[in-house]
């Protein structure tokens, strides 16, 4: 509705406002959803969601009202106001300036507050610029044509109060979780400080909003800077945003699910283990590791095939007197109960069997002369193909049905997401690659993932390096990419992931100890805790390298994906030495225990958005002890994890946030919270506890997903009322989206000490063999 001098008009969305020759459009997509667009061209203003954005416009409940102050944009969740522009008398010395230097737009004083007066956000200026040698980038207009439109630096700054916290933004590795006071570049780079680096510019702070940047160029944020929030991007013709406001941070990953895709139930399997190494280099060998497994009757789930099962890359075929049957082999392995993952490389080398026919279709990254992008002299590995070219992106999944997935193999390793080599000054189809920078891995999973969907009769499974907004609904788990084996890295480690899931994608994984080739020698500071004698022939001089792995493998079964990998000639839990050995399979067979949960979450992920590994100011906003705290974390609504990352550790000190009490999962021992304690960390030992008022589902011990796993206990630990929604389904087919899965609600009564439980049964045991109650 419009209000307009006490008379109301039917309203239709968007709405445009004039702002001294600037365009700004307010567009609405559900009561707590607000999209803002600026540009000097109007055309572009009103132009829709750029890629990652699936949802429709709605103006249903929002009203507008105009007044000589300016427009008020209203719903019952939101008002936004957009003041008119009226500077003030300038200062004498402002008027000399002036004569020289002056600004790219007239500016903008937008804010969004809540109904009960709370200001979520307040933009203070914008930018449009024509790159220049005065601001140093012009050098970006070598990476366009004559014929391609014009370039503009786009950016707006926004009020930063003190008290402000930022997270989310994708993937960066140097090892903080609040953004405040860091400048953040957001775009996927291999070589960025710290380890590679991945843009989602999507931003959630303790203010009650998540904020998405509407811009696929290379973008850096600086937040809390001057007291203000700047963004920037390289390319664009507007600035585009927008802001969801929710009263949780599973209301805001709500609205972002709305905006950007649900995320899909994977195939059952990837909650389980999968393991890999860098790399299994025959048939024969696979099938041995799989043998490992089933012979000591250890769970694994998925066994990855990694690159160089080719005779030439982009070939898509395997080596003969390596892989002889391939088809054979996934047949024997599905029979023990695993499913197998494939690297399949977007690089296309000069004399492959498919780059002439890519040529000449002109589907490959490429330079303004049609020239394919290579890394020459260094890097040999061939060309990208362009998958923003949706028939490119339909000949790359129907050439890896019938060459790969016809041979049995069950899901997809789409390594090498950013891609590879770096877009800028380079041509998609979407157009320049300076300008779409960030799309690649969501156009690339979703080529993928699509076909999947098309035909094959089981859940798609996506191992990318790299994402995008709205890469979550392509069926794909993100892996930190190539990552030094370091305790420096395992701690940065946990900021890091932490981080991507707050961007609104659940699915983060890493390599277990690393990725990158062990250091010939390796002499700790402290005594190893493990002894690596029986182990030299894998770890080499790395003494401590059994301790890093242990230590890393038990954070590993923390993560919504755990998975092991990296460039050692063995990577299975008996390749570390026979100390280390137990501890290893107590955590794998601990992951396998936990599945009736780790499932329930990942549904309640698709149903919501909202991510089961928490940085712990997602479930205790009200603590500003855990504000920056980015060691430990939630993982669902039950466990707080605090990973040992010190070599030589055998304690730690652990934070448990105010507002409940925890057990230590070990000891059962009941801790209240709002203190640091310190915690007993022997190398088998990863710091575990429970807050009070959780229902833990726990499994029979299986050998993998294929089994049936019944429900062994259902333990409660109590100080609070608790809920839990159980849920099954068949683990492999997409019927859960039309409704076909069983979903138990169990309720504990913490006054009546009480379990009850409503729906299908969940066990056929009586309840009081199921049912274990910590302390009574």
């Amino acid at each position: 509705m419009v209000v307009c001098a006490g008379v109301t008009h039917a309203q239709i969305s968007p709405v445009v406002l004039d702002r001294d020759g600037s365009t700004i459009v307010l567009e609405p997509y559900a009561p707590n959803i607000v999209r803002v667009s600026l540009s000097l061209k109007k055309d572009r203003a009103l132009g829709k969601p750029g890629y990652g954005f699936v949802a429709t416009p709605t103006a249903e409940t929002w009203t507008h009202q105009q007044s000589e102050q300016g427009d008020i944009y209203q719903s019952s969740r939101l008002i936004v106001s957009v003041a008119v522009n009226r500077p003030g008398k300038p200062m004498a010395t402002q008027i000399d300036i002036a004569k020289f230097f002056h600004g790219s737009t007239p500016g903008a004083n937008i804010s969004i507050r809540t109904p009960e007066g709370k200001t979520l956000l307040r933009m203070t200026g914008w930018s449009m610029s024509v790159p220049n040698h005065k601001d140093g980038n012009a050098g970006v207009l070598n990476d366009k044509s004559p014929a391609d439109p014009p370039f503009y630096e786009v950016g707006a700054s926004f009020v930063s109060p003190d008290d402000e916290h930022y997270y989310g933004l994708g993937q960066n590795q140097e090892g903080f979780l609040d953004y405040r006071g860091h400048r953040v570049e957001c775009w996927h780079n291999y070589t960025a400080t710290g380890g590679p680096s991945v843009c989602v510019p999507f931003l959630v702070t303790n203010y009650g909003y998540g904020m998405i940047w509407d811009n696929p160029s290379k973008t850096v944020i600086e937040p809390g800077f001057n007291e203000q929030t700047r963004w920037t991007s390289e390319v664009g013709d507007r600035v585009s945003f927008f802001v969801i406001a929710g009263n949780t941070f599973d209301e805001i990953y709500t609205g972002y699910r709305l905006l950007t895709g649900a995320t899909p139930m994977l195939p059952k399997a990837a909650y389980g283990y999968i393991q890999c190494k860098q790399r299994y280099a025959s048939q024969e060998e696979l099938l041995s590791v799989a043998k490992g497994y089933r012979e000591r009757h250890l769970p694994a789930d998925i066994l990855v095939v990694d690159w160089f099962y080719f005779t030439k890359m982009g070939q898509m075929d395997f080596v003969p007197d390596k892989w002889p049957d391939p088809a054979a082999m996934n047949l024997d392995l599905h029979r023990m109960g695993f499913q197998t993952m494939i690297s399949v490389w977007p690089r296309f080398t000069k004399g492959s069997r498919y780059y002439d026919f890519l040529l000449k279709k002109g589907w490959f990254e490429h330079l303004a002369n049609g020239t394919p992008t290579d890394g020459l002299p260094y890097d040999g590995a061939g060309s990208d193909i362009d998958t923003t070219n949706p028939q490119a992106a339909r000949w790359f999944w129907d050439t890896i049905r019938d060459n790969i997935i016809s041979r049995g193999f069950d899901a997809i390793w789409a390594d090498e997401t950013e891609p590879d080599l770096p877009p800028n000054g380079s041509y998609f189809f979407a157009g320049p690659g300076t300008q779409y920078f960030n799309i690649y891995p969501l156009v690339h999973t979703a080529a993928i993932y699509d076909g999947f969907r098309r035909d094959v009769n089981h859940r798609a499974l996506i191992l990318s390096r790299d994402a995008y907004l709205g890469a979550q609904r392509n069926g794909t788990m993100f892996w930190s990419s190539d990552i030094y084996p370091t305790w420096d890295t395992l701690k940065r480690q946990i900021p890091t992931g932490l981080d991507f899931t707050a961007s609104g994608i659940a699915y983060w994984t890493q390599d277990i100890g690393g990725w990158q080739y062990l250091p010939k020698e390796h002499h700790p500071a402290h005594p190893p805790l493990l002894d690596p004698s029986d182990a030299r022939d894998n770890v080499g001089g790395y003494d401590d390298y059994p301790e890093l792995y242990t230590r890393w493998f038990e954070y590993g079964a923390f993560l919504p994906i755990f998975r092991a990998h990296g460039s050692r000639l063995y990577n299975e839990v008996w390749s570390y030495g026979k100390q280390a050995e137990p501890i290893l399979e107590k955590y794998l067979k601990l992951r396998y225990q936990l599945l009736p949960y780790l499932y329930s979450l990942a549904h309640n992920t698709y149903q919501t958005g909202a991510p089961y590994m928490r940085a712990l100011f997602m479930d205790f906003p009200k603590d500003p002890k855990v504000w920056g705290l980015g060691d430990e974390y939630m993982f669902g609504p039950a466990f707080l994890v605090a990973p040992v990352t010190e070599q030589g550790a055998t304690t730690r000190t652990v934070y448990l946030p105010a507002g409940a009490d925890w057990y230590n999962y070990w000891t059962n021992q009941r801790v209240r919270g709002g203190q640091a304690i310190q915690v007993n960390a022997p190398i088998d030992t990863l710091p575990l506890f429970v807050r009070a008022g959780s229902i833990l589902p726990l499994g029979e011990a299986i050998e993998s997903t294929s089994q049936v796993q019944r429900i062994a206990k259902v333990r409660v630990y109590p100080g609070a009322d608790a809920d839990f929604r159980l849920y099954q389904d068949d683990g492999k087919t997409y019927a859960y989206e039309k409704g076909e899965s069983l979903i138990t609600v169990l309720h504990w009564n913490d006054a009546t000490e009480k379990l009850s439980h409503e729906g299908p049964a969940a066990w056929t045991e009586p309840d009081s063999e199921i049912l274990e109650v910590i302390g009574r």
